[in-house]
């Protein structure tokens, strides 16, 4: 490669690089950000299980909601019933 190529090379590289790494500071604010509005929400007494829960629901379509619900069910059912026996054999 010669000089010239290798300098316009290296300075798109550098380009990219401090592209993402702008975009990585960008996240960690967002993050940051994030994190402080989870902990006003704890401090007026929300549970914040419960809200990442809701934020994970509401990223589901409806399809997705009723095949977790309707597996939940059903296992939770399935272990229900495996207990029965052994309560009444205690």
């Amino acid at each position: 490669m010669s000089d010239d190529v290798s300098t316009a090379s290296g300075g798109r590289i550098r380009s990219f690089i401090e592209r993402i790494e702008q975009l990585d500071q960008e996240i960690a604010d967002l993050n940051e950000g994030k994190k402080e509005v989870f902990a006003e929400a704890k401090g007026e007494g929300f549970d914040v299980k419960i809200l990442k829960e809701i934020i994970k629901l509401r990223k589901q379509d409806q399809d997705e909601r009723d095949e977790h619900d309707t597996l939940l069910d059903l296992y939770m059912k399935a272990m229900a019933d495996s207990e029965e026996p052994l309560a009444k054999a205690a």
